[in-house]
């Protein structure tokens, strides 16, 4: 079973889906095409995120939504209300998405480190090929237990986990085939020794 948020769609954006987001990264989308269109002078940011909280909430038919039908949406309502500049400069911008790493290696059938890093890679430009600018890692600690085929934490596990965060925190997407070239990589821990 799926909790959805305020009666919104959960949202499908490659092959992850985002249930809890707010208006910001819709909200960032908009600005981005408004200063890709040159129209700065546009006054009417809030209400068009508004208006497609109020569809997603009120409107939208669908309980799993593609990230790209949200923007055909977006694009025909802009159209429609005369600002086609606009409508053609938008491109999609995902809400934060959330990877758990141990899952993503389960997934891949990733079991030895010399994969990890590109797989890593992969993941990552997969992501930002389809809109996502902020992407949140989690399970790092697990994740690395998993490729040393570790029952408990050792040495060996923690060299992994710290080979790991600084493969993310040094990611430069403009190296790769990403799209983004302000892609935010966040690292999240799950406390339990």
């Amino acid at each position: 079973m799926i909790a959805l948020i305020g009666n919104r769609p959960v949202l499908q954006v490659g092959r992850h889906q985002v249930s809890c987001y707010d208006s910001q990264w819709l909200r960032d989308a908009l600005c981005r095409a408004i200063q890709d269109a040159h129209r700065e002078d546009f006054p009417f940011i809030d209400e068009i995120c508004q208006g497609i909280f109020h569809y997603l909430e009120n409107k939208c038919p669908l309980r799993l939504l593609p990230l790209p039908a949200l923007y055909d949406k977006m694009r025909r309502m802009l159209e429609h209300i005369g600002c086609e500049t606009i409508a053609q400069a938008l491109k999609p911008m995902a809400p934060p998405v959330q990877v758990c790493l141990l899952r993503l290696m389960q997934e891949q059938e990733c079991s030895v480190e010399l994969a990890l890093f590109p797989l890593l890679r992969r993941e990552i430009d997969e992501l930002c090929a389809v809109g996502a600018n902020e992407i949140r890692f989690l399970h790092i600690r697990e994740a690395a237990m998993h490729i040393r085929g570790a029952g408990k934490w050792d040495k060996h596990c923690e060299r992994l986990r710290l080979e790991i965060e600084s493969f993310l925190q040094s990611y430069d997407p403009r190296s790769h085939t990403t799209q983004s070239s302000t892609l935010i990589l966040h690292l999240y821990e799950n406390t339990a020794a």
